[in-house]
Parts: structure tokens; sequence; C-alpha cells
């Protein structure tokens, strides 16, 4: 059972290709809302979406179809695959960006499917290919030309499971990473540009202008400056490397 579907792409919240998404998923389906879920991950960079996906869908309702769309290799020989993990389904291309959400699954199945519908662009498959099966999907109907495939063989199975970069910037400058926060002990520092950035619970626990990382809400390490922007102050964008140490600091002695 498929209650929503939701949008996961690079292409920027305006322009035409979300609309156009949109639009065609709305004449498949008008009963099933189509939520725009997030639609400015970092350009081209599947291996960064892969790290941020586990942690969107971490405090939303089941039973949700995400629409994964970074896929800089349209029309090449990527594959495409659907995936059922843990009471979601996902559709997106065979470049990692699905790896990390079926490998922390307790319950998941992956299907490559070879079906092409008869008018397909070369270079918009998240119109042409991706929302026709989705259609398909939440009419409860079978895939045309699927076939299992053990999540061992999907790109990206042997990534890290924590990934020490920066993954995604918001619009307030603050910078979410690869790392899950609940690995790293409270005395941790991230290193950044030669800065070593403390921890706090949040934001107004240090004083303003000041840089510190917390676990945010989607569980992950997230890079901050209370009323500041971290992406100018630090000078770190997504696709950026950080690193981490373990603080030991004489008494009275702040961190940097």
């Amino acid at each position: 059972m498929i209650d929503r579907i939701a949008l996961v792409t690079d292409f920027g919240p305006s322009g035409a290709y979300m609309g156009q998404m949109r639009l065609r998923l709305s004449g498949r389906r008008r009963d099933i809302p189509v939520v725009d879920l997030i639609s400015d991950l970092a350009p081209f960079r599947p291996d960064l979406a892969g790290y941020l996906l586990p942690g969107l869908v971490r405090e939303v309702p089941a039973h949700t179809l995400y629409l994964c769309v970074v896929d800089p290799g349209v029309g090449g020989a990527r594959a495409v695959l659907v995936v059922e993990a843990d009471g979601n389904w996902y559709i997106g291309p065979d470049n990692g960006m699905l790896a990390l959400i079926t490998r922390r699954a307790k319950q998941a199945r992956v299907l490559r499917v070879d079906w092409r519908p008869k008018r397909l662009s070369a270079s918009f498959h998240g119109r042409d290919l991706f929302c026709p099966l989705a259609a398909k999907l939440v009419r409860g109907k079978n895939l045309p030309d699927s076939v299992p495939l053990d999540r061992r063989a999907m790109l990206g199975v042997d990534w890290p499971d924590q990934l020490q970069k920066v993954i995604y910037a918001d619009r307030y400058g603050n910078l979410i990473t690869g790392i899950v926060a609940s690995h790293l002990d409270k005395n941790t520092y991230v290193n950044a540009r030669g800065r070593e950035i403390p921890n706090a619970r949040t934001f107004c626990d240090v004083p303003l202008g000041k840089a510190f990382w917390y676990e945010d809400s989607l569980g992950l390490v997230e890079l901050a400056v209370n009323q500041g922007s971290a992406q100018l102050v630090l000078g770190l964008s997504p696709g950026d490397e950080i690193g981490l140490s373990q603080g030991f600091r004489e008494k009275g002695q702040a961190p940097r």
C-alpha cells in the first residue's frame, strides 16, 4: 500500500522539471498526494544524497513512495531500481543514492527494472520513466520487465557507513554531514579548515556568532553558527571533507 509520493531531487525548487513531474503524477492518480520533500540536493552528487536520505525518511509517515532523482548518468548504462524497504518504496537510478537506505533497512528487496516506455527522452527519465513506474506501483500493478537484484550488487554497497564530508547546506548556511550523531562522543571536536568545533545541544546554548556541531533533527552531525552561516564562516560546501578528534583542553582553555 502506498499513501503518498515524495519527490527527492537536485532540480531546484523552481523551474520546469519539478512542475512537469508533479503534473505527470497528478494525471495518473489524483487521490495520491505528491509532496516536494527536497529539491535542492547538491547537484550531480548521488554519493552525498545517499547519506542524507535515511535521515529524511526517519520521522515521516510510512507507506511513502520516494521518487529519487539525482541522476547525472541519465540516458546512459546505469540501471533503474525499485526498492521496498521497511514499509516504504524508493525509485531511482543505481548510482549509490539508494544504497545506504537499503543496507540499513531491517527488511528490503530490490528490483532492477528493464522496462522502458515507448516515448522516453534521453535526458529526463524523472518525468518519462520514474513517474510512470510510480503510477504503476500506486495502482498495485506488477512492474514489467523487472528482476530481483541482490542488494550486494547495488552500486555504493561498499561505501563507508559514515561519511566525513558535508552532504547538504540549507538556506541558513547550516552544514549537514554524513555522520550519524549517535556514533560520536559529546567531547568530540569536528575539524574544519583548521578550526576545532565543539559540540552543543542547540543554537541558544552558544554565544552569537559561535560555531558548534549538534545532533540535528535527522540524527546527523550538523555544523552551525548561532544566528550566522556556517557555510560562510567555515568556508565549507557540500562535498568538502571534515575531520574528527577527541578534545582534551587544559582547564580554562576554550576550544577554538
